[in-house]
């Protein structure tokens, strides 16, 4: 599959309001929508003015002084409570320096199947053998302790303690929006390597700002940061900025100081690049994000219970959502209300039932920041919703262009949108995505929610999506048609000599 860059006239991560067009991003990691926010705007604005760097950096931080770096690492390990932090260009250079440099030759390297593709780069620039670089099943546990029985099976070293493991696994997986088991996988770990040369690496890119006390994402929301030896957060996605900040120990900080080719052999972040940082930081600290957070995975609770509602009517080969978002998995709520369609063609879709997705919001405000090893897990409602279907550039076209009945104000208790309403041209930006990014057989269009989406923006979602599979529908049924009529006046035999 070739892959190339579609340019658009206007941003498509903002909306632009107008008396025929509205444009509303479903595919960018502005998870907190902070790009957009004045406040943040204000607040790096006034910072650069106040501050006497703001251009470049000068270079190497081997080889420039770089005040303002350290005194944010310093920021991000107390915030984070991290034994030492250490600032990357992105997180992509920092799983890079990390993989390719720490583990050491007689180490093993356990990899989510899932992983981020800098991982697999990181570990094949290290000096691990291939036999050495071993993935086990998405999200699972038992996975993960049957490789390790292997190891030790297979390794004395690794059973006396003389060489290592490193998992690697992330705790929101970007392709899929699954919550990786993180207490599980650290008492499997602790329990199968009781010497302690088990060492947990947690890729928090696409979690930070969004879960934990303050944002400060999964491993601390479940009070494991002591109990897992690196974690990666970066800046770009719900911080609105860029770069990132792995966490580790101060041996295993200056190590990296050292062999790290990412960091060693590149000019660092700007200066005005760790203003904006700072200020995202800001934001995090006084509180701020923590609505931003609520109302986004409210809506995602909002968007997944009124999809799937409809998802009932068209075949999986054709439409679905993936396993873990299926009915089973949800909790004790009722399944969204919603009126039936008047007809095969005009489907609308209205707002689930008001208790229905409250009742869905307090669980998840109760598990955000709290998940004990003893119940069952449990999945939470998260930004990121893969829609699975075999024409994904077909669905991502048809949202692009997709005209439908927007009301201006959809309440909760509201009947569904009136045909007679005015229709408003909507762009739906979304994005197919296809292997090898993720696995064969589920290509998929990712949904991307943010905390400015409103519920009138994912009804609006929802009713492209459903229109596109009614007009799926309708044209298989227009060529079953075709075809039986073709083999009734000419008859299948003439038919398929025809072709043939």
């Amino acid at each position: 599959m070739y892959r190339d860059r579609r340019p658009s006239p206007t941003a498509p991560w903002q909306k632009q309001p107008s008396a025929s067009l509205t444009e509303i991003d479903f595919t960018s990691n502005d998870y907190l929508s902070l790009s957009a926010s004045p406040a943040l705007r204000n607040a790096v604005l006034s910072a650069l003015s106040a501050s006497p760097k703001i251009l470049g950096s000068g270079g190497s931080r081997l080889l420039v002084p770089t005040q303002p770096h350290v005194e944010l690492e310093s920021r991000l390990r107390r915030f984070f409570g991290a034994e030492a932090a250490l600032l990357f260009n992105s997180g992509f250079d920092a799983n890079v320096g990390f993989f390719s440099s720490v583990p050491q030759p007689g180490d093993v390297v356990l990899f989510d199947a899932h992983i981020h593709a800098s991982v697999h780069d990181g570990i094949r620039l290290s000096r691990l053998t291939p036999g050495s670089l071993l993935p086990f099943p998405h999200n699972s546990v038992l996975g993960l302790r049957l490789a390790l029985s292997k190891l030790l099976e297979d390794c004395d070293d690794l059973k006396k303690g003389k060489t290592n493991v490193f998992v690697a696994v992330e705790s929101l997986y970007s392709m899929d929006g699954t919550i990786a088991p993180l207490t599980q996988i650290v008492e499997c770990v602790e329990e199968m390597l009781p010497l302690g040369n088990g060492y947990i690496i947690v890729d928090e890119a696409h979690a930070t700002g969004i879960y934990g006390p303050n944002g400060r994402g999964l491993v601390v929301g479940l009070g494991l940061e002591k109990r897992v030896f690196a974690r990666l957060h970066t800046f770009g996605k719900a911080l609105a900025s860029s770069g990132a900040v792995l966490l580790t120990t101060e041996l295993v900080k200056d190590y990296l100081l050292n062999y790290a080719r990412s960091f060693v052999y590149t000019t660092t972040l700007t200066f005005a690049n760790i203003i904006a940082v700072n200020c995202s930081f800001d934001m995090l600290e006084d509180g701020t994000t923590e609505a931003l957070s609520t109302h986004l995975l409210t809506l995602s609770t909002y968007f997944v219970d009124l999809l799937r509602s409809q998802l009932k009517e068209y075949p999986s080969s054709l439409l679905s959502l993936p396993d873990h978002l299926g009915p089973e998995v949800s909790d004790q709520a009722s399944e969204p209300a919603l009126q039936q369609p008047r007809s095969a063609s005009t489907r609308e879709v209205g707002p689930p039932d008001e208790q229905s997705w409250r009742n869905k919001t307090s669980f998840t405000r109760a598990s955000r920041n709290k998940e004990t090893s003893s119940a069952p897990h449990l999945p939470l409602p998260t930004p990121i919703i893969p829609i699975l279907t075999s024409e994904p550039r077909s669905l991502s076209s048809f949202l692009l262009s997709y005209a439908a009945s927007a009301p201006s104000s959809v309440m909760p208790d509201s009947s569904s949108p009136s045909p007679s309403t005015p229709t408003l041209a909507t762009v739906l930006h979304t994005k197919p995505i296809y292997p090898p990014t993720v696995p064969k057989g589920t290509s998929r269009v990712r949904i991307c929610l943010h905390a400015a989406h409103t519920r009138e923006d994912i009804i609006l979602l929802v009713q492209g999506i459903v229109a596109w599979a009614e007009k799926r529908m309708a044209e298989d049924r227009q060529d079953k048609n075709r075809w039986q009529r073709l083999a009734r006046d000419v008859g299948v035999g003439a038919w398929m000599e025809a072709k043939l």
